[in-house]
């Protein structure tokens, strides 16, 4: 009985289908390695398990840094996903606010150093919850497709940016952006000297207060509520009295402002990080669906999908000490992500697993009742005493016990 109550927490549900899948792409990497080497197989396989493991601390922080840009877009997924829209342009609303962060941290030196670094993530977020804006206003008010738009606009933002580059923070030399000024880079706060390693800063926090943020405003309050009323069903929450179109444009600006900050964090991490002038669109984007896939949208879910796909990057590096072309790795991340996507299936699965001994209780129930049509008086009549209010709290009891 407690088996199956645990079961039937969705949470826990989404969590063990998230399992599932995370292992069936494993097993996928496992049969590509040894099909590629099987002498080495065996402890390349575990190397990539060990991920940042492998290196101490500083494994641990390398995977920290992956991590914080992964999270940010797939929090920017997974919110949208909730309004029941698919914003597939986190790449072009990430693309946007890393440039902005790095003009401000380049070219506004009348910021007092000390807030600096906050400026230009505020920047960031702004720019884009603007660019996330577009495919939002053209849902809400036309019903165009989001999908289709958010695509056009990672293109456009892409050569937006590079232009912008060209024409302001540009280094002719390395074909990439100016270095930012000291006083925009991201405090330490101790961190690197935890970590050993300069990668880490107080992003890790700021990841931290943005999924916070996220899942209080999804769980906790109205406007979360609302948001995911009309994920649901627009129809009925438009009945209902609530504004979809206003929903469905704050979702997409807050997603889009989500995105922005990530590439703020990232760009602005003092790693050595630069927007090169190229015709590609940022992977983070992408990287970001895969994660809120895998952690099913939720906000506490999409940032250990995060670290866990982090994790996996950090230790696919090593495989090269037994003779594995980085191609191996890249296949082998690309196989788990794409597993990843299958968890909405696995947990659908799981719930008619579930529900089914539920069913059949319930007919057997009726199946007694059926054959023992023998009733007393006393059971059909029962005495004052013995009566029953099925007040809800009741009804939730029994429904349990069944």
């Amino acid at each position: 009985m407690r088996r199956t109550k645990l079961l039937q927490v969705e949470g826990f549900t989404s969590f063990l289908s998230s399992l599932m899948a995370i292992a069936a792409g494993l097993l996928v990497g496992l049969i590509i390695l040894l099909i590629s080497n099987s002498k080495d197989a065996i402890p390349a396989f575990v190397t990539i398990l060990k991920g940042g493991f492998e290196d101490g601390a500083k494994g641990i922080g390398q995977v920290i840094y992956f991590a914080i840009p992964i999270i940010m877009t797939g929090l920017s997924v997974g919110f949208a996903f909730k309004t029941g829209l698919f914003n597939i342009g986190a790449s072009g609303q990430f693309t946007c606010g890393a440039f902005v962060a790095i003009y401000i941290g380049i070219k506004w030196t009348f910021v007092p150093p000390e807030i600096h670094w906050l400026v230009a993530l505020i920047g960031a977020m702004i720019a884009g919850a603007v660019w996330g804006s577009g495919p939002g206003l053209l849902k809400a008010f036309f019903n165009v497709n989001e999908v289709i738009t958010s695509i056009m606009m990672n293109y456009i933002g892409m050569y937006l940016v590079n232009m912008t580059i060209v024409k302001t923070v540009y280094d002719s030399l390395k074909n990439q952006t100016k270095p930012v000024l000291k006083s925009a880079i991201l405090p330490k706060a101790g961190l690197d000297k935890l970590f050993n390693t300069s990668n880490v800063n107080i992003g890790i926090i700021i990841v931290i207060l943005a999924v916070a943020i996220i899942y209080i405003i999804l769980q906790k309050t109205t406007f979360g509520y609302e948001l995911k009323a009309c994920g649901i069903n627009k129809e009925a929450s438009r009945y209902a009295g609530i504004n979809e179109k206003k929903s469905i444009i704050l979702s997409m600006v807050i997603a889009g402002a989500l995105s922005g900050l990530g590439g703020g964090l990232l760009y602005l991490s003092g790693s050595g990080k630069y927007l090169h002038v190229l015709d590609v669109l940022a992977p983070e984007g992408f990287s970001g669906i895969s994660v809120a896939l895998l952690g099913m949208s939720h906000p506490i879910g999409i940032f250990l999908s995060g670290l866990f796909i982090a994790h996996l990057e950090v230790g696919g590096f090593n495989i090269q000490l037994y003779n594995f072309v980085p191609e191996i790795i890249d296949m082998i991340v690309a196989v788990i992500i794409y597993c990843g996507a299958f968890a909405l299936l696995f947990k659908q699965i799981m719930i008619g697993i579930i529900r089914k001994p539920v069913v059949e209780i319930a007919a057997d129930s009726l199946n007694t009742v059926q054959t023992n049509p023998q009733i007393t008086a006393s059971t059909e009549y029962p005495a004052a005493d013995e009566v029953i209010i099925d007040t809800e709290e009741n009804e939730t009891e029994q429904r349990e016990e069944l």
